[in-house]
């Protein structure tokens, strides 16, 4: 008997999720037909894939070389299918994305109704994360990295740049005094980032042409977090344009030392792993972003 794709998805599923309850919610079947469609499949190959516990499931070694060949297979599968929609010029498919916390909401989440509107076929799975993923192991299709890129393995496209500016609320400048000079941050709370230390480079001169970096009276890993510190009056905070601008616009954050700030601007780029032919999903997603980006000057 020959294998199906359904067997090759129901094994992958089961890994990939790590149980086979998990398995069956993902493919929306029973947790029977799952673990019968495994046995199937271990009959079929005359072997044992998993090593099945209570506890958890671990791969054989059988289990992790044919692993590999079923995820070529079904990647194989889905390439082709999207060819077939490409040929149709109707995109489909799940899209999942990656980005921290304020991209995704002050960038990504105001482009969705515009984006689904025009590509209605394309399931959006949007997940955030304030720490750099792996894009294999979260099973990504892009993600939003700020910054220099320093993985060699990532292809990117660059989708502009944000400039930074340094934000406080009125009531903590009300509270604690608008500084007029650079020396002055010394006598204030200063909100910036846990990790990475690249992200407490302030856009002020240290000495010529050099930046400076700030250690925080206040540390977060996530910038909304600092979005919302600074906006609670707890602080100045280094923040990028995209993140400040409404709150700008409404009079919630003030630019502080604006004739001290100097342009640092940090690139945008979405990445991805895929070297040979873009999915159609990926490239109408590039696609669209790059272009709503700069007709809303969202950067």
């Amino acid at each position: 008997m020959k294998i199906t794709l359904e067997e090759l998805r129901a094994w992958v599923a089961v890994v990939d999720s790590g149980s086979i309850t998990a398995a069956a919610s993902q493919l929306a079947q029973t947790s029977s037909g799952i673990s019968r469609a495994l046995s199937r499949l271990e009959s079929k190959l005359q072997t044992t894939l998993l090593h099945r516990t209570t506890r958890r499931l671990a791969l054989t070694e059988e289990g992790q070389v044919f692993l590999d060949h079923a995820r070529q297979i079904l990647a194989s599968v889905e390439q082709a299918e999207e060819q077939i929609a490409l040929r149709r010029e109707t995109p489909s498919g799940r899209l999942r994305v990656n980005a921290a916390t304020p991209f995704m909401l002050h960038v990504i989440v105001p482009l969705v109704e515009a984006f689904r509107a025009r590509y209605p076929l394309i399931q959006l799975e949007l997940n955030t994360d304030d720490i750099l993923i792996d894009l294999l192991e979260q099973q990504t299709d892009v993600a939003i990295r700020i910054g220099e890129l320093r993985d060699s393995t990532l292809h990117a496209r660059l989708l502009g740049s944000s400039a930074v500016r340094l934000m406080a609320s009125p009531a903590y400048l009300a509270k604690a005094g608008t500084p007029q000079s650079v020396a002055d941050l010394a006598r204030h709370q200063t909100i910036g980032f846990s990790y990475p230390e690249t992200l407490n480079v302030w856009p002020l001169w240290q000495s010529e042409g050099e930046f400076m970096r700030f250690r925080p009276t206040i540390a977060a890993s996530s910038g909304e977090t600092i979005r919302q510190l600074a906006l609670a009056g707890q602080g100045i905070a280094r923040l990028s344009d995209f993140v400040s601008r409404e709150d700008c616009a409404a009079g919630r954050l003030v630019p502080v030392l604006p004739a001290e700030t100097r342009d640092l601007r940090l690139p945008v780029h979405a990445v991805y792993y895929r070297n040979t032919t873009l999915s159609s999903r990926i490239v109408c997603f590039l696609d669209f972003l790059r272009s709503e980006i700069d007709r809303r000057q969202l950067l």
